[in-house]
């Protein structure tokens, strides 16, 4: 058994998360404040005496926690909508609270996982992204509270590992989707689902030939717990995604047809400094971790579209 941290542990991605590492037979602290997060993802753990959950904002001092293997740091509102409502809230969740889960990693000698994005890409001029490009994100812009909060995180995580010998793990995720996603997130997976199932028109922005890579959850959770669980010196950035590309449009189309939807699309300007392409190089994660995703979108769909009509 590890005595294991998750921050951000009641949102979508760190819950998945969090109930692997309870079946897996550890003992795991949920640390969350509830911004974006939901007591109804991590509720069916309440009575677990392997299970902790402590409400608490990550850019403040941490409280006394003890002695702490491994560290997965999840903490960060991840849709637009969510991160553009306090963006500097947004920004000190991504650096400061990196920098205070660093500390503990450093004071415990525990490992610490960094969840960074496919959004240090920014709208990329490289396609598809290896994690050796370096990206080309406007520092300026609306979505920079993430996007370069994301790059910020990742500075720290590899200058400790070189000042302090801090035992790292740096994964970027790309477009992830699948059950105990917010229905109100903003992300186009959960927007096209729900406005498929109550028949209102589908919110197609720009001209919605822009293109993603929709990674099942399950299938990113393994990727996690595979990087976690990789040699000391495989210490990233790794991708970890989907390959498989598909347009707004194509997007649309699936979930009509899965949903049975008579719906419309109802096209809209594209937000400033949407990216226009994103799909993930992941040679690394097959090599270095023996991972990829087996999940294929149309099974994802049928997955998430079942668990959102529960939520209607």
């Amino acid at each position: 058994m590890k005595r294991i941290i998750v921050t951000g542990g009641a949102g979508f991605i760190g819950s998945h998360l969090i109930d692997r590492l309870l079946s897996m037979g550890h003992y795991v602290v949920c640390i969350d404040n509830l911004q974006t997060g939901s007591l109804e993802n991590i509720q069916q753990h309440e009575n677990n005496v392997n299970f902790e959950f402590i409400e608490h904002d990550i850019i403040q001092p941490l409280p006394e926690i003890g002695d702490i293997d491994e560290i997965y740091n999840l903490a960060c509102a991840a849709s637009p909508v969510h991160y553009q409502t306090d963006p500097i809230h947004t920004f000190k969740t991504n650096v400061l609270g990196a920098l205070n889960m660093l500390e503990l990693a450093k004071r415990t000698g525990a490992t610490i996982l960094q969840a960074s994005t496919s959004e240090v890409y920014g709208d990329p001029l490289v396609h598809p992204q290896p994690e050796s490009y370096l990206g080309h994100v406007n520092p300026i812009g609306i979505r920079s509270c993430y996007d370069e909060g994301k790059r910020g995180a990742e500075t720290l995580f590899f200058d400790y590992a070189r000042q302090y010998n801090t035992k790292i793990k740096v994964i970027r995720i790309f477009n992830t989707y699948g059950p105990k996603m917010d229905p109100k997130d903003g992300r186009v997976v959960s927007n096209f689902i729900m406005q498929a199932l109550e028949k209102t028109a589908l919110t197609v922005y720009g001209d919605g030939m822009q293109t993603r890579s929709f990674c099942y959850v399950d299938d990113l959770v393994e990727g996690i717990l595979k990087m976690m669980a990789s040699p000391e010196n495989v210490r990233g950035p790794i991708n970890l995604g989907n390959p498989y590309e598909f347009t707004m449009i194509e997007l649309a189309e699936k979930v009509l047809s899965q949903t049975k939807s008579k719906a419309t699309l109802q096209f809209q300007p594209l937000p400033s400094d949407d990216p226009k392409q994103r799909q993930p190089v992941i040679e690394q994660a097959k090599e270095l971790l023996n991972w990829s995703p087996s999940t294929m979108l149309d099974e994802g769909l049928l997955k998430t579209i079942a668990y959102f009509e529960t939520k209607r």
